[in-house]
């Protein structure tokens, strides 16, 4: 785990927010832009596997290409003491997991919702981009569109 108030170039970590499959996602201020971010960072005991290396480097490059409202925008790579590290926008709220665990969602929403990833991933493929299972995990918030851990996101629209 990486201590808050660590820098990684002009971005100080501030909380852990989660962990998955590819490493783990912490909260950071872009102190040059002054705006919150997400860091994923591929543990150094990770990088050393070329395998996951590759995996890690390629959904950055994948996502970084795309510029929708359903899909993560991707700002900045980089690597902190043989970390790699990819920073994105921070999109707080519930993931679709989280949500689906509660009550059902109301028809309306839950086709919102579909529509919603569909057209993320019609954009990933429109430029050749096959999100793969774990890409393809979404993000609800409420007000602003697009998506965090892992890839693409999905905001709910009002």
């Amino acid at each position: 785990m990486i201590a808050n108030g660590t820098k990684f170039g002009r971005y100080e970590i501030r909380a852990k927010i989660g962990t998955g499959g590819m490493g783990e996602v912490y909260r950071a201020r872009d102190e040059k832009l002054n705006r919150d971010v997400a860091v994923k960072v591929l543990p150094a005991t990770y990088s050393q596997d070329t395998e996951r290396l590759t995996r890690f480097e390629q959904e950055a490059q994948a996502a970084g290409s795309l510029n929708h409202p359903n899909i993560l925008a991707v700002y900045d790579v980089g690597e902190h003491e043989l970390a790699p590290y990819v920073v994105s926008e921070l999109l707080e709220g519930e993931t679709l997991r989280e949500r689906l665990s509660g009550v059902a969602f109301a028809t309306r929403k839950a086709i919102d919702c579909a529509l919603q990833i569909a057209n993320g991933l019609a954009a990933a493929q429109e430029k050749g981009n096959h999100p793969s299972r774990h890409q393809a995990r979404k993000h609800l918030h409420n007000a602003r569109q697009a998506r965090q851990n892992s890839g693409l996101r999905v905001g709910e629209t009002d």
